[in-house]
């Protein structure tokens, strides 16, 4: 197939890459070997060398199979960004095991589907969530070890006796008493008991490494089964991508949320594969505290999503903040405004490669170049030795003209052999080595990609094709304009019409009429909202995705009110 792609790569990046069959865990081991006294892991005033971070993987290993894990065992994780889900994780992966992790959020129905989907046995959680999810609906999880996490285990004196007041006092606590029971142990009490000895397991790279829970948001939260080969070559994707980094001399900001795909391999792969210094943030919503990181640890690598970026860069205290040791960004989940970008490079200096994946894939498969051609509002080209192309949405077997909107597919070693227990959705997503996305999206002659939305998300106004993505970028880029959400609502003439839902920049009065007459002037008149909404914010996934659906049900409910 014809891939123009290849003639915009960095000069620095190999075209085709010859893959190394590791399993994940053995990143760590390297990066322990070749540095084994840099900082791996920093929360607050803690911190874990390499050598005791791989020595910790050892010990949790080495405990989890005296638990009975075996490579049929999945072990669930559930906790923000801490040193414990780090060391779980890849102890997890240490043992021969299959790790899940979970949404920290979760309602106990939603843990409840995916422990039950996920067949999992042991349970590593934060002692709130156990207390406050967990210990409600335990005779009802397949669970028969649960670990038990605190947030203060990890810092030291004096933080390791503050914080728990401090956590005490939040609303709800984020510390919690822990039954004393025989199948409930406590995180770094067990591993300090365990003298390391960890197994030696066969693990082949086609073997299943972690389950990734989709976020359910069109039905049923599918687990999609990730194998050593899918993240252990996505990881050696991106390293041959940043080529320019040095192995050992970057410090990366870990606050994108580590259940999800992006943070798990673009922040925590990533950066032990690149024996990086990971500045663990629990709350990516707490903006002055990543800008704080950013400053007080010069952060190099930044990955986050464009509401971040954003609000980085409208916070009142960034003047306090120096950027400037920021070199990569990565930015992904959503459309990232051309102003964010501009803005954020001016401050910190650093270049945002916006890119794309799915918790399919896992997840990378696009990225724009980090040195070379860049086009603001792509995606980028795909990865080496990954493929994609534009087909008909109704007719696979079509595939499109430059520029001609249609579905993407992919095929890549990174892209999932399927789902977990779930052949029916498998046959419809994977077709003869393409996974279909269900994203609309286009090629440009350079063979660089844009996403136009989703196909369900798609507007049909007249029978005109309208795509949300395109009209929330237009929108974002009025300087009176936070972010937009944009729906189809039902029309009696037009069968549906288009309307945004608007957050408003502070001290911003732009009025509805004002937006639609700036999109006049960039869109065709079909495309333009005929109703907009101001709101203070828009619902949100945890991973800072516009959730559609939710707008959609407000706005149907409103209706037939």
């Amino acid at each position: 197939m014809q891939r123009p792609w290849l003639e915009h790569y960095d000069d620095n990046v190999q075209r085709e890459l010859d893959f190394t069959d590791q399993p994940l865990d053995a990143f760590l081991r390297s990066a322990a070997h070749e540095f084994p006294d840099r900082d791996a892991v920093v929360l607050l005033n803690g911190r874990l060398t390499y050598r005791e971070l791989d020595e910790a993987v050892d010990r949790f290993a080495t405990a989890i199979t005296a638990l009975g894990a075996t490579s049929s065992t999945t072990v669930a994780i559930q906790m923000p960004n801490l040193p414990q889900f780090i060391i779980a994780y890849y102890g997890t992966l240490r043992a021969g095991a299959i790790a899940t992790p979970t949404n920290p959020i979760y309602t106990p129905d939603e843990i409840e589907h995916q422990w039950n989907d996920a067949g999992a046995t042991i349970a590593v959680v934060a002692d709130f969530i156990f207390a406050s999810k967990i210990l409600p609906i335990r005779d009802r999880l397949p669970v028969r070890e649960y670990i038990v996490a605190s947030i203060p285990e990890y810092l030291r004196f004096p933080l390791s006796l503050l914080a728990p007041l401090k956590l005490k006092r939040q609303s709800p606590p984020l510390v919690a008493k822990v039954p004393e029971e025989a199948h409930v142990h406590r995180f770094r009490p067990l591993l300090d008991r365990t003298t390391p000895a960890p197994p030696s397991p066969a693990i082949a790279m086609d073997d299943p490494c972690t389950l990734l829970y989709t976020g359910g948001t069109t039905g049923v939260s599918k687990g999609a089964t990730l194998t050593h080969r899918n993240l252990s070559y996505n990881v050696q994707q991106l390293i041959a991508w940043t080529a320019g980094l040095e192995r050992g001399g970057e410090t990366m900001l870990t606050m994108l949320p580590l259940f999800h795909s992006y943070g798990l391999t673009v922040a925590m792969n990533l950066g032990v594969a690149m024996a990086a210094t990971q500045i663990v943030m629990p709350n990516p919503r707490d903006i002055p505290a990543i800008l704080k990181a950013i400053s007080t640890h010069k952060v190099t690598l930044a990955p986050a999503v464009p509401a971040s970026y954003a609000a980085m860069i409208q916070h009142p205290d960034l003047p306090k903040y120096d950027l400037s040791s920021v070199t990569v960004c990565n930015s992904g989940s959503a459309p990232l405004p051309v102003d964010v970008l501009e803005r954020f490079e001016a401050l910190s200096g650093g270049r945002i490669t916006e890119g794309f994946g799915l918790t399919e894939t896992s997840p990378v498969t696009h990225s724009n170049p980090v040195f070379g051609l860049r086009k603001p509002g792509s995606i980028g080209t795909p990865l080496p030795n990954t493929d994609a192309k534009i087909v008909d949405a109704d007719d696979a077997t079509k595939e499109l003209a430059h520029n001609e909107v249609g579905e993407l597919i992919i095929r890549g070693p990174q892209v999932m052999p399927g789902y977990w227990k779930r052949p029916e959705a498998n046959a419809e997503m994977l077709q003869d080595g393409w996974l279909f996305t269900g994203d609309l999206a286009r090629m440009d002659e350079d063979g660089f990609f844009f996403i136009e939305g989703r196909k369900k998300d798609m507007i049909i106004c007249s029978g005109f094709n309208v795509y949300p993505d395109e009209i929330d970028r237009q929108l974002a880029a009025h300087p009176a304009v936070v972010e937009a959400g944009t729906i189809g609502v039902p029309d009696p003439k037009r069968g549906e019409t288009v309307k945004s839902f608007v957050v408003r920049a502070e001290g911003q009065q732009a009025t509805a009429e004002d937006l639609m007459a700036f999109c006049r002037e960039h869109m065709a008149p079909y495309k333009v909202p005929r109703e907009i909404e101001f709101v203070d914010e828009l619902p949100k996934s945890s991973v800072l995705k516009i959730l559609r659906r939710e707008l959609r049900e407000r706005e149907l409910a409103k209706r037939s009110s």
